[in-house]
């Protein structure tokens, strides 16, 4: 694993996939409510990629600051535009999907909504932001009623005009790339509402959407399996929720045929 320190002072790390081909990338956020990364949600997933044949780079974003605005976004825009661009992942992200957990899940879909927003990136940037797929585990979308507390707090500081740019359910969406989107009904940090408002939105604004809420399950089930199990916080294997991934791939492979 080779990790790259991006210019925002967080980290990108690099997991090729095991069997060294393919050119399809999927990079991951991690969650923690923009205050902490949750390593079940970094490593385990890049590896769960990989064994299914794709090539993947977890970005830790940078947290020092007391209110990070626009930062991780630029970050995530930044580790996007090196994996299509840098001499030592070219080709590798001929297809790159973003994808996130609770707030990871936030700031993945940030760059989905966002990508080409004139008052955070330039011109140049706008042409290399875009995602080809959003991969989204019960994300944080919205700064407003259904919001998450702790992320709206770091990500915002109570500023208005940071709560609206972020509350990504009011924005349009209309260029936003397909999104593969999942919760679950029982989530008790992250409303299910945040998951249902984004899919309605994004049905609204004509974006290809595949949405799954599973009946139970906590906040944070990650991959849901022995791997990342954490009894301290009741937090258990789950065969069902398991499903989300190979749901998940089935759904990339027919994203290849959304371009033709």
């Amino acid at each position: 694993m080779e990790q790259i320190k991006t210019p925002f002072g967080g980290t990108l790390e690099l997991y090729p996939c095991p069997a060294g081909e393919g050119s399809e990338t999927v990079l991951i956020c991690p969650g923690g409510g923009y205050s902490f990364l949750a390593p079940r949600e970094a490593e385990p997933i890049a590896s769960a990629f990989g064994q299914a044949g794709y090539h993947a780079a977890v970005l830790k974003y940078c947290l020092d600051k007391e209110v990070l605005g626009t930062d991780p976004l630029r970050e995530l825009a930044w580790c996007a535009r090196w994996l299509r661009d840098s001499s030592g992942w070219e080709g590798r992200a001929g297809r790159l999907y973003v994808a996130g957990f609770s707030a990871g899940g936030h700031l993945a879909a940030s760059l989905g909504v966002l990508w080409n927003e004139p008052s955070v990136f330039t011109p140049e940037e706008i042409g290399r932001n875009r995602p080809d797929g959003l991969i989204l585990g019960y994300p944080v979308i919205s700064m407003d009623t259904y919001g998450h507390e702790r992320s709206t707090r770091r990500l915002t500081g109570g500023e208005r005009e940071l709560m609206e740019r972020f509350s990504l359910e009011k924005r349009g969406v209309r260029k936003t790339p397909p999104v593969f989107l999942w919760n679950t009904r029982e989530d008790e940090k992250v409303s299910a509402m945040n998951s249902l408002l984004f899919a309605r939105k994004l049905f609204l604004d004509g974006v290809d959407c595949e949405y799954h809420m599973f009946h139970r399950g906590l906040h944070g089930m990650s991959l849901a399996t022995p791997e990342v199990e954490s009894p301290e916080e009741d937090l258990h294997p789950d065969a069902h929720v398991a499903h989300w991934l190979s749901l998940c791939l089935e759904w990339m492979e027919e994203c290849k045929n959304l371009d033709k």
